[in-house]
């Protein structure tokens, strides 16, 4: 016996039917469908429908897997990303899409995009939504969030942690790579996104807590050969490199094998 379900392949798109035979549908359930031009996966909106002239049919191939699902979600999202970059470049709107992202019901579509000032994008989200027949959100990100977004290899040679670890932005800034004795060029103290190395702030904390440890230059010291003074520092190694005042000779050692002269 035909049964005859209503099924849409977008949102706000038109209302298809097709025989689903003794396959036992309901409604909200994903089919995949041959339209003519492809299979493509459809939603299940109805189980009345109205016997006439006008039905639009499609041919009903299986009930949609996760694995048609995952697939279609990814082609609408490229196609968003492509249409979004067409509609920008046709309105000449000062703006760079990024990616676009569906929900999991791939019922609203979000394009990621960044600009270096505020945008009117009215115009561009009516167009998209229209051409999409779903609905279309336009979020603005910075520069971090574009990184993140986008992926990359960063300056250890790994995949951004932005995009393989991190889940929140913390604060960074210039005083965690003078704590950690870096060269303050920005071309290397920078990462992808321009900012400032989200890693700085990875072991900060601890480069404090072991430098208010260390004496400063030029401080005397006591060391298992006598007085001497401080001329460097190693936090990552907890040593300091001293001048012996006897023999003006240079020696490593380690923070507990250092005394502090009375009163000093």
């Amino acid at each position: 016996m035909a049964k005859i379900v209503g099924v849409k392949l977008r949102p706000r798109g038109r209302l298809f039917h097709c025989d689903a035979g003794e396959m036992q549908l309901q409604v909200n359930d994903y089919v995949v469908v041959d339209t003519g031009q492809g299979l493509q996966v459809g939603k299940v909106v109805t189980l009345k429908v109205p016997q006439q002239s006008g039905n639009h049919f499609v041919t009903f191939v299986r009930q949609a897997t996760a694995e048609d699902l995952e697939k279609a979600q990814q082609d609408l999202e490229r196609e968003a990303l492509g249409k979004c970059k067409e509609k920008v470049a046709q309105l000449g709107l000062n703006m760079k899409p990024l990616v676009a992202r569906c929900d999991s019901k791939n019922e609203r579509v979000t394009v990621f995009f960044c600009a270096e000032e505020r945008v009117d994008f009215r115009d561009l989200v009516r167009q998209l939504s229209q051409a999409m027949e779903t609905r279309v959100e336009l979020r603005q990100v910075g520069a971090r969030d574009e990184a993140k977004l986008l992926g990359g290899i960063g300056r250890c040679g790994y995949p951004l942690c932005c995009q393989r670890v991190l889940t929140s932005f913390s604060s960074v800034s210039i005083k965690m790579a003078k704590e950690q004795d870096l060269a303050l060029n920005p071309m290397k103290i920078s990462g992808a996104c321009g900012k400032l190395l989200c890693c700085l702030a990875y072991e900060a904390k601890e480069y404090a807590e072991v430098k208010k440890k260390m004496p400063k230059l030029k401080q005397e010291v006591l060391t298992p050969w006598g007085k001497a003074t401080v001329i460097g520092t190693n936090v990552l190694k907890e040593t300091v490199i001293v001048q012996l005042q006897d023999s003006e000779a240079l020696k490593e050692v380690s923070l507990k094998d250092l005394a502090y002269p009375e009163g000093k």
